[in-house]
């Protein structure tokens, strides 16, 4: 189990990162909520992991905090949510909003994130409100410092693909980037106005 890796950061697309760490170079997937925290290509970074292994793929998953790591790592144990689904939602909504919908039981507001039906959105509040209580107090206090790059591709077509990537279909994510492209902003901010506009 690989669990934590330091190393310089030198790609970062939307959901996908290339870190690397004594001469590996390895490619971890990302929820935009760590991506809004990481520095400039080329800076070092700690990054708290994930390791699933499959009999057809083997992926590396990588946290800024802990406390989102924990959080993935419960919604992994939530019957019918996988890995790209758990990042989907982690990249969809904060930890906070995540907790709210919770423990309100706001299953209104869960199915509107991507690959969450109806009955996963029971299943979430059911299985999750419990294990919450764990780690609801730094869930709470987790805060994303919005630290960005340009990508050299066009930000608009970055943001398009991170969001077909995390489980959006296309016509739904060009939509939801409408007009942004001309406000001349990164990628990144992009892509959270875009999944703000689509969690409402």
């Amino acid at each position: 189990m690989i669990g934590r890796l330091r190393g310089l950061l030198l790609e970062k697309h939307p959901p996908e990162l290339l870190v690397e760490a004594n001469g590996v170079a390895y490619e971890l997937q990302a929820s935009m909520q760590t991506f809004y925290q990481l520095p400039e290509c080329q800076s070092e970074i700690i990054l708290h992991t994930h390791f699933v292994v499959r009999e057809d793929a083997q992926q590396l998953y990588g946290f800024m905090h802990k406390e989102e790591r924990s959080l993935f790592r419960a919604l992994l144990k939530v019957n019918g949510v996988g890995p790209k689904s758990a990042l989907a939602i982690l990249s969809s909504v904060t930890p906070d909003e995540f907790t709210r919908c919770i423990n309100v039981g706001d299953t209104a507001s869960l199915v509107k994130l991507p690959g969450v039906g109806k009955k996963t959105a029971e299943r979430l509040v059911i299985e999750m409100r419990d294990r919450l209580k764990e780690f609801q107090h730094d869930a709470l206090s987790m805060r994303s410092s919005f630290i960005v790059s340009s990508l050299p591709s066009s930000p608009y077509q970055d943001a398009l693909s991170a969001l077909v990537a995390l489980g959006y279909k296309s016509p739904e994510a060009i939509k939801a980037l409408q007009g942004l492209e001309s406000q001349h902003i990164t990628s990144e901010e992009m892509i959270r106005l875009a999944l703000k506009k689509m969690t409402m």
